[in-house]
């Protein structure tokens, strides 16, 4: 039964790191990267590494997509301002 739960959760991280990987909006890969973060810490949890799992709940989940989105927005922004200029 674990090996089954294992072999779920990998086949499930493989799907969103190439979902991560196809998907060529920057907005969408950093929602498809949180995805994979909680998919990673379901992973994690199954192989029974809690304390990896909440970490990666933390960065991989939350921390690093909320930056790469703030980082898109703000190019997004600029280009905008750089535009008006010409």
């Amino acid at each position: 039964m674990a090996d089954a739960v294992i072999v779920v959760a990998l086949l499930l991280v493989a799907v969103s790191a190439t979902a991560a990987v196809a998907v060529r909006d920057p907005v969408r890969q950093a929602l498809v990267l949180a995805v994979l973060g909680v998919v990673l810490a379901v992973l994690f949890t199954v192989l029974q590494a809690p304390d990896v799992a909440l970490s990666q709940l933390a960065v991989g989940s939350a921390l690093t997509p909320l930056l790469l989105l703030l980082a898109v927005h703000k190019v997004k922004r600029r280009g905008r301002k750089e535009g008006r200029h010409r």
